[in-house]
C-alpha cells in the first residue's frame, strides 16, 4: 500500500480458530492463521496428542521436527472427546470459535454433537472448514494419508524417472490442501465481514491434488491421454531440466526463444538458435534429445576433448563435418572444438546467468535458505529459546503485522487457563502467553 508508514497491527488480530486438526494439512492452515494474529486452541488428545509428537526421527530436545514445524504460536488443550465433560468443553470452544478446523474422519464430529449444523445454530457466523482425503460423501468411508494420494490422484504418475512412480519430497498433498484450507478459510472470513453468515468449507486431498497439477490435468482433460513422467523435464519447453556438468547438475529454463540464443551464445554455439530444429520452443520439444546433447557436450567441454583425440574438425570444417550425417556432432564440433574448458556447475551458473538465462545449481535445503539469507528475505525466525529457528510465514506485508512467534505447545500445556475459561461466562482472558 503506498504511502503507509506504519503498521496497523495484524491482520487476524480478534479470531479465535478452534483446532480440532491434526498431523500436517490442518495443523499447517491453522498454523499459517497463527501467524496472521489469530488465537488458535489446539485440541488434542489426552495423553497422546497429535500423532506427528511421536513421528521421528529426526527428533528434537522438546518432540520431533514434524510436530514442531507446524504447530508454533498454539495454545494446547487435552479433551477427551468420549468423556461429557470434556465434550461439552469442546462445545462450548466451538461455540465461541469464529474458524473451527477439523480432519476426523467424515461423520465422527457427527455423532460427537459437534456438526456443522449442530455448531452453527449457537454460532451462526463460524468457519467450518473439514478436510479429508476423499469428501464426506462418496468417499466418507475412504482413509487418505498423503502417500496414497499423491498415488491414486495421478502426481506419482507424472513424477520421477519414466516407469518409476515418485512421491513428491515433502508430502506436497498435504501442503497444498492446508495452503487451500487456508485460502478458503480467509475467502469465507472477508465474506463474513459483509454479509454477517459464516460458512461450511469442505477440502480434500484429492481435490487439492488435482488442482495443483494444473497444465497436466488441463492437458489430460483436453487430449484424453494421461501425461507420464520425464524425470526433470518439461512436457511444454525445452531447455527447461537439469544439465549435467562435470561437478553436478544445474537447472536451465529457457521459457522463450531470446532467453534460448542467449544460452546458446554463451556457450559457444549461437547457430543453434538459427537451427530449424532448435529455432521454435515447439521445434525444441520435438528434438529435446539432440539438443540436450548438444547442451551437455558445451557444458562438459566434450567437443574440445574430441578434437584433441584427432577428430578432425574445426571451426571451418562444418560442411565436411556434416556430410557423414552426424549433424548434431558436427555443430558441437565446429563451434565450440578448442573454445571451451571444463567449468564447474558454479561457473557456469554465473556465465548463463550473466547472460540473462534462468539457471541455478542443484542444492540441498541448507543451501536454499543460505541463499535466501544472502538475498535478505529473513527465512527463518526464533520461535523462543532452546528452540531451533523455523521457516516463517512466507509472506512479507507492507500495512500488517504478523504474529511474533512463540514455540509449539506441550500437550495440554494450557488445560488449566482455558478449562476455566471454558467452563466460565465471563469474557475471553489474556491469551496464555
Amino acid at each position: 500500500m503506498a504511502g503507509v508508514t506504519s503498521r496497523a497491527g495484524r491482520p487476524l488480530d480478534g479470531i479465535l480458530v478452534a483446532d480440532f486438526s491434526r498431523v500436517l494439512a490442518g495443523p499447517l492452515a491453522t498454523m499459517t492463521l497463527a501467524d496472521l494474529g489469530a488465537r488458535v486452541i489446539k485440541v488434542e488428545r489426552p495423553g497422546i496428542g497429535d500423532e506427528t509428537r511421536t513421528w521421528g526421527p529426526p527428533f528434537t530436545s522438546h518432540g520431533t521436527s514434524y510436530f514442531e514445524a507446524v504447530n508454533r504460536s498454539k495454545e494446547s488443550i487435552a479433551l477427551d472427546l468420549t468423556d461429557p465433560a470434556d465434550l461439552h468443553l469442546a462445545r462450548e470452544l466451538a461455540r465461541r470459535a469464529d474458524v473451527l478446523v477439523e480432519n476426523f474422519a467424515p461423520g465422527t464430529l457427527d455423532r460427537l454433537g459437534l456438526s456443522y449444523d449442530e455448531v452453527a445454530a449457537t454460532n451462526p457466523g463460524v468457519i467450518y472448514c473439514s478436510i479429508s482425503g476423499f469428501g464426506r460423501e462418496g468417499g466418507r468411508e475412504l482413509l487418505g494419508y498423503d502417500f496414497v494420494v499423491q498415488a491414486v490422484g495421478g502426481l506419482m504418475s507424472i513424477t520421477g524417472e519414466p516407469g518409476h512412480p515418485t512421491k513428491a519430497g515433502v508430502a506436497l498433498v498435504d501442503v497444498l490442501t492446508g495452503k487451500d484450507a487456508t485460502i478458503g478459510i480467509l475467502a469465507a472470513l472477508a465474506a463474513r465481514a459483509r454479509t454477517g453468515r459464516g460458512d461450511r468449507l469442505d477440502v480434500t486431498l484429492l481435490t487439492s491434488s488435482l488442482g495443483a497439477m494444473v497444465n497436466q490435468a488441463q492437458s489430460a482433460l483436453e487430449h484424453g491421454r494421461a501425461p507420464t513422467s520425464m524425470g526433470n523435464k518439461h512436457p511444454s519447453i525445452a531447455p527447461y531440466e537439469t544439465l549435467s556438468c562435470v561437478d553436478s547438475p544445474i537447472a536451465v529454463a529457457c521459457g522463450n526463444d531470446g532467453q534460448f540464443r542467449r544460452l546458446a551464445t554463451v556457450l559457444g554455439m549461437p547457430s543453434l538458435a538459427d537451427d530449424p530444429r532448435f529455432a521454435t520452443n515447439s521445434a525444441r520439444v520435438n528434438n529435446r534429445a539432440p539438443l540436450i546433447e548438444l547442451l551437455e557436450g558445451a557444458l562438459a567441454g566434450v567437443a574440445r576433448s574430441e578434437q584433441s583425440r584427432g577428430s578432425g574438425a574445426g571451426p571451418g570444417d562444418r560442411d565436411g563435418a556434416d556430410t557423414g550425417g552426424d549433424q548434431t556432432a558436427a555443430i558441437a564440433r565446429a563451434e565450440t572444438a578448442g573454445s571451451l574448458t571444463p567449468l564447474t556447475a558454479a561457473a557456469w551458473v554465473e556465465r548463463i546467468s550473466a547472460a540473462g538465462v534462468p539457471v541455478g545449481r542443484v542444492g540441498t535445503i541448507l543451501d536454499g535458505l543460505a541463499l535466501a539469507e544472502s538475498l535478505g528475505l529473513d527465512p527463518t525466525i526464533e520461535i523462543g529459546a532452546g528452540f531451533t529457528r523455523q521457516v516463517r510465514h512466507p509472506v512479507s506485508y507492507t500495512a500488517y503485522e504478523t504474529s511474533t512467534p512463540s514455540p509449539p505447545p506441550d500437550l495440554g500445556e494450557h488445560d488449566e487457563a482455558l478449562r476455566a475459561w471454558l467452563s466460565a461466562a465471563a469474557p475471553q482472558p489474556t491469551e496464555a502467553r
